[in-house]
Protein backbone atom coordinates (compact mmCIF):
# COMPACT_ATOMS: atom_id res chain seq x y z
CA UNK A 1 0.00 0.00 0.00
CA UNK A 2 1.65 3.34 -1.30
CA UNK A 3 2.07 6.11 1.03
CA UNK A 4 -0.94 8.13 -0.19
CA UNK A 5 -3.22 5.50 0.45
CA UNK A 6 -2.14 5.19 4.04
CA UNK A 7 -2.62 9.10 4.36
CA UNK A 8 -5.84 8.54 3.37
CA UNK A 9 -6.82 5.85 5.47
CA UNK A 10 -5.44 7.38 8.62
CA UNK A 11 -7.16 10.38 7.63
CA UNK A 12 -10.48 8.46 7.61
CA UNK A 13 -9.65 6.84 10.50
CA UNK A 14 -9.41 10.34 12.92
CA UNK A 15 -12.85 10.89 11.66
CA UNK A 16 -15.09 7.77 11.24
CA UNK A 17 -13.75 6.01 14.44
CA UNK A 18 -14.80 8.99 16.38
CA UNK A 19 -17.42 8.01 18.84
CA UNK A 20 -17.52 4.28 17.63
CA UNK A 21 -17.17 1.99 20.73
CA UNK A 22 -17.07 -1.86 20.64
CA UNK A 23 -20.15 -3.92 21.68
CA UNK A 24 -18.11 -6.47 23.10
CA UNK A 25 -14.79 -7.20 24.74
CA UNK A 26 -14.87 -10.89 23.49
CA UNK A 27 -10.97 -10.94 22.00
CA UNK A 28 -11.23 -14.20 20.35
CA UNK A 29 -13.35 -12.99 17.51
CA UNK A 30 -11.65 -12.67 14.39
CA UNK A 31 -11.22 -9.58 12.12
CA UNK A 32 -13.95 -9.44 9.30
CA UNK A 33 -12.72 -9.22 6.01
CA UNK A 34 -13.74 -6.59 3.89
CA UNK A 35 -15.55 -6.65 0.42
CA UNK A 36 -15.94 -3.64 -2.06
CA UNK A 37 -19.32 -3.43 -2.83
CA UNK A 38 -19.27 -2.67 -6.59
CA UNK A 39 -15.58 -1.72 -6.40
CA UNK A 40 -13.89 0.72 -4.38
CA UNK A 41 -16.17 3.27 -7.09
CA UNK A 42 -14.96 6.03 -4.90
CA UNK A 43 -12.10 6.94 -5.92
CA UNK A 44 -11.05 9.27 -8.47
CA UNK A 45 -12.17 8.33 -12.01
CA UNK A 46 -14.43 5.31 -11.18
CA UNK A 47 -17.96 4.62 -10.89
CA UNK A 48 -19.68 1.20 -9.93
CA UNK A 49 -18.98 -2.03 -11.62
CA UNK A 50 -16.04 0.12 -13.69
CA UNK A 51 -13.05 -1.42 -14.36
CA UNK A 52 -11.30 1.52 -12.42
CA UNK A 53 -13.17 0.69 -9.55
CA UNK A 54 -12.38 -3.41 -9.61
CA UNK A 55 -8.58 -1.99 -10.24
CA UNK A 56 -8.67 0.35 -7.25
CA UNK A 57 -10.03 -2.25 -5.22
CA UNK A 58 -7.38 -4.58 -6.39
CA UNK A 59 -4.93 -1.83 -5.22
CA UNK A 60 -6.62 -1.64 -1.73
CA UNK A 61 -5.57 -5.15 -1.26
CA UNK A 62 -9.02 -6.06 1.01
CA UNK A 63 -10.50 -9.60 0.32
CA UNK A 64 -13.12 -9.19 -2.49
CA UNK A 65 -14.21 -6.91 -5.10
CA UNK A 66 -17.98 -7.54 -5.71
CA UNK A 67 -19.22 -7.02 -8.84
CA UNK A 68 -22.61 -8.41 -10.91
CA UNK A 69 -23.45 -10.05 -14.02
CA UNK A 70 -26.55 -10.19 -16.63
CA UNK A 71 -27.04 -12.58 -19.33
CA UNK A 72 -27.30 -11.02 -23.24
CA UNK A 73 -29.46 -12.76 -25.92
CA UNK A 74 -26.47 -13.98 -27.12
CA UNK A 75 -24.44 -15.48 -23.95
CA UNK A 76 -22.49 -12.72 -22.92
CA UNK A 77 -22.08 -11.27 -19.18
CA UNK A 78 -22.21 -7.91 -18.93
CA UNK A 79 -21.20 -6.17 -15.75
CA UNK A 80 -23.76 -3.80 -14.44
CA UNK A 81 -26.06 -3.82 -10.75
CA UNK A 82 -29.54 -2.76 -12.42
CA UNK A 83 -31.18 -4.77 -15.08
CA UNK A 84 -31.02 -1.83 -16.90
CA UNK A 85 -29.15 0.51 -18.14
CA UNK A 86 -30.14 4.19 -20.05
CA UNK A 87 -33.37 2.03 -21.06
CA UNK A 88 -31.70 -0.98 -22.48
CA UNK A 89 -32.49 -4.18 -20.65
CA UNK A 90 -29.46 -5.79 -20.77
CA UNK A 91 -30.65 -9.41 -20.77
CA UNK A 92 -33.14 -8.41 -23.46
CA UNK A 93 -29.84 -7.40 -26.21
CA UNK A 94 -26.94 -8.24 -27.40
CA UNK A 95 -23.62 -8.11 -26.43
CA UNK A 96 -22.78 -5.50 -29.63
CA UNK A 97 -25.45 -3.48 -27.72
CA UNK A 98 -24.85 -3.30 -24.02
CA UNK A 99 -20.83 -3.28 -24.89
CA UNK A 100 -21.98 0.39 -26.97
CA UNK A 101 -23.22 1.81 -23.46
CA UNK A 102 -20.96 4.28 -21.91
CA UNK A 103 -20.53 4.81 -18.14
CA UNK A 104 -20.45 7.52 -16.12
CA UNK A 105 -16.22 7.64 -16.37
CA UNK A 106 -16.53 6.96 -20.35
CA UNK A 107 -15.64 3.59 -19.95
CA UNK A 108 -17.84 1.45 -22.43
CA UNK A 109 -19.97 -1.11 -20.05
CA UNK A 110 -17.50 -4.13 -19.02
CA UNK A 111 -17.37 -7.82 -20.26
CA UNK A 112 -17.09 -10.47 -17.35
CA UNK A 113 -14.47 -11.77 -19.45
CA UNK A 114 -12.72 -8.33 -19.39
CA UNK A 115 -12.60 -7.87 -15.39
CA UNK A 116 -11.56 -11.79 -15.05
CA UNK A 117 -8.74 -10.37 -17.14
CA UNK A 118 -7.82 -7.58 -14.66
CA UNK A 119 -8.18 -9.77 -11.73
CA UNK A 120 -5.56 -12.68 -13.69
CA UNK A 121 -2.95 -9.70 -14.08
CA UNK A 122 -2.99 -8.46 -10.86
CA UNK A 123 -0.74 -9.05 -8.65
CA UNK A 124 -3.16 -8.19 -5.84
CA UNK A 125 -4.91 -10.84 -3.78
CA UNK A 126 -8.06 -9.54 -3.42
CA UNK A 127 -11.17 -11.75 -5.19
CA UNK A 128 -13.98 -11.33 -7.04
CA UNK A 129 -16.83 -11.64 -5.33
CA UNK A 130 -19.29 -12.24 -8.90
CA UNK A 131 -22.83 -11.42 -7.83
CA UNK A 132 -25.12 -13.59 -10.52
CA UNK A 133 -28.67 -11.19 -10.86
CA UNK A 134 -31.65 -12.63 -10.13
CA UNK A 135 -32.83 -12.31 -13.81
CA UNK A 136 -36.59 -12.99 -12.83
CA UNK A 137 -36.96 -16.26 -15.00
CA UNK A 138 -35.23 -19.64 -14.19
CA UNK A 139 -33.70 -19.61 -17.32
CA UNK A 140 -31.42 -17.02 -17.74
CA UNK A 141 -30.56 -17.14 -14.05
CA UNK A 142 -29.16 -20.80 -14.89
CA UNK A 143 -27.58 -19.76 -18.42
CA UNK A 144 -25.64 -17.10 -16.51
CA UNK A 145 -24.60 -19.10 -13.51
CA UNK A 146 -22.85 -21.76 -16.52
CA UNK A 147 -21.72 -18.82 -17.90
CA UNK A 148 -20.09 -17.63 -14.85
CA UNK A 149 -18.45 -20.73 -14.02
CA UNK A 150 -17.44 -21.36 -17.60
CA UNK A 151 -15.71 -17.95 -17.42
CA UNK A 152 -13.89 -18.40 -14.75
CA UNK A 153 -12.67 -22.11 -15.22
CA UNK A 154 -11.54 -20.40 -18.58
CA UNK A 155 -9.70 -17.78 -16.78
CA UNK A 156 -7.73 -20.50 -14.72
CA UNK A 157 -9.30 -18.35 -11.24
CA UNK A 158 -11.48 -20.77 -9.65
CA UNK A 159 -9.68 -19.85 -6.50
CA UNK A 160 -9.89 -16.11 -7.10
CA UNK A 161 -13.49 -15.91 -7.28
CA UNK A 162 -16.44 -16.27 -5.03
CA UNK A 163 -20.22 -16.08 -5.84
CA UNK A 164 -23.18 -15.04 -4.63
CA UNK A 165 -26.92 -14.87 -5.86
CA UNK A 166 -30.60 -13.80 -4.49
CA UNK A 167 -31.38 -16.53 -6.99
CA UNK A 168 -31.30 -20.41 -5.46
CA UNK A 169 -31.47 -21.29 -9.31
CA UNK A 170 -28.45 -19.56 -9.94
CA UNK A 171 -26.32 -20.58 -6.79
CA UNK A 172 -27.46 -24.25 -7.08
CA UNK A 173 -26.65 -24.52 -10.82
CA UNK A 174 -23.05 -23.10 -9.68
CA UNK A 175 -23.02 -25.83 -7.16
CA UNK A 176 -23.87 -28.64 -9.74
CA UNK A 177 -21.18 -27.09 -12.60
CA UNK A 178 -18.22 -26.94 -9.56
CA UNK A 179 -18.98 -28.21 -6.10
CA UNK A 180 -15.75 -27.12 -4.73
CA UNK A 181 -16.80 -23.24 -5.84
CA UNK A 182 -17.84 -20.76 -2.93
CA UNK A 183 -20.90 -19.81 -3.32
CA UNK A 184 -23.02 -17.81 -0.72
CA UNK A 185 -27.15 -16.94 -0.69
CA UNK A 186 -28.10 -13.42 -0.38
CA UNK A 187 -31.65 -13.26 -0.12
CA UNK A 188 -32.12 -14.33 3.73
CA UNK A 189 -34.94 -16.52 4.91
CA UNK A 190 -32.82 -20.27 5.17
CA UNK A 191 -30.92 -20.99 8.37
CA UNK A 192 -27.07 -21.74 7.53
CA UNK A 193 -28.05 -25.36 8.32
CA UNK A 194 -30.83 -25.04 5.25
CA UNK A 195 -28.18 -24.29 2.84
CA UNK A 196 -25.58 -26.50 3.97
CA UNK A 197 -26.97 -29.73 3.21
CA UNK A 198 -27.37 -28.08 -0.41
CA UNK A 199 -23.55 -27.35 -0.57
CA UNK A 200 -23.31 -23.69 0.05
CA UNK A 201 -20.31 -22.64 1.36
CA UNK A 202 -21.76 -19.14 3.43
CA UNK A 203 -24.46 -17.01 3.85
CA UNK A 204 -24.37 -13.65 2.73
CA UNK A 205 -27.28 -11.40 4.19
CA UNK A 206 -28.34 -8.28 5.00
CA UNK A 207 -27.62 -6.79 8.38
CA UNK A 208 -31.12 -7.25 9.17
CA UNK A 209 -31.39 -11.10 8.67
CA UNK A 210 -28.75 -11.14 11.56
CA UNK A 211 -30.03 -8.80 14.00
CA UNK A 212 -33.16 -10.78 13.32
CA UNK A 213 -31.25 -14.12 13.68
CA UNK A 214 -28.24 -13.70 15.86
CA UNK A 215 -27.81 -17.40 16.34
CA UNK A 216 -26.84 -17.87 12.66
CA UNK A 217 -23.31 -16.01 13.01
CA UNK A 218 -22.59 -19.38 15.49
CA UNK A 219 -24.16 -22.34 13.34
CA UNK A 220 -22.72 -21.12 10.12
CA UNK A 221 -19.60 -21.52 11.65
CA UNK A 222 -20.31 -24.57 13.71
CA UNK A 223 -20.81 -26.31 10.43
CA UNK A 224 -17.65 -24.74 8.52
CA UNK A 225 -19.66 -21.69 7.04
CA UNK A 226 -19.01 -18.03 6.36
CA UNK A 227 -20.61 -15.53 6.84
CA UNK A 228 -20.88 -12.56 4.72
CA UNK A 229 -22.87 -9.28 5.22
CA UNK A 230 -23.90 -6.21 3.32
CA UNK A 231 -24.32 -3.60 2.68
CA UNK A 232 -22.69 -1.65 5.88
CA UNK A 233 -21.84 1.76 5.12
CA UNK A 234 -22.04 3.84 8.84
CA UNK A 235 -19.32 3.53 11.50
CA UNK A 236 -21.53 2.09 13.70
CA UNK A 237 -23.13 -0.77 11.90
CA UNK A 238 -19.60 -1.42 10.83
CA UNK A 239 -18.49 -2.26 14.34
CA UNK A 240 -21.73 -3.94 15.12
CA UNK A 241 -21.31 -6.30 12.38
CA UNK A 242 -17.53 -6.56 13.46
CA UNK A 243 -18.39 -7.55 16.35
CA UNK A 244 -21.30 -10.50 15.76
CA UNK A 245 -18.19 -11.94 14.56
CA UNK A 246 -18.67 -11.83 10.77
CA UNK A 247 -16.23 -12.85 8.29
CA UNK A 248 -16.73 -10.48 5.58
CA UNK A 249 -18.43 -7.18 5.66
CA UNK A 250 -19.26 -5.54 2.08
CA UNK A 251 -19.04 -1.91 2.12
CA UNK A 252 -19.20 0.92 -0.61
CA UNK A 253 -16.87 2.93 1.94
CA UNK A 254 -14.34 0.84 2.37
CA UNK A 255 -11.32 2.98 3.61
CA UNK A 256 -13.77 3.77 6.64
CA UNK A 257 -14.27 -0.34 7.27
CA UNK A 258 -10.67 -0.40 7.06
CA UNK A 259 -10.20 2.02 9.45
CA UNK A 260 -13.15 0.55 12.42
CA UNK A 261 -11.17 -2.78 11.63
CA UNK A 262 -7.90 -1.68 12.09
CA UNK A 263 -8.78 0.22 15.37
Amino acid sequence: MNFLKLTVIAAVMASATMGVKSATTDNSLQTPQVIAHRGFWKSEGAVQNSRASLKAALALGVYGSETDVWITTDGHLMVNHDPTFDGVRLQDESSDICTALTLGNGEKMPQLFEELAIVSESGSPTKLILEVKDHGNRTNDVRAAKAAVAAVRAAGLQDRVDYISFSTDACETIIAEDPDARVGYLKGGFAPAELHKKGYSSIAYHMNELRNNPAWVKEAHDLGMKVNVWTVNTPEEMAEMRDKGVDYITTDDPLTLISILEK
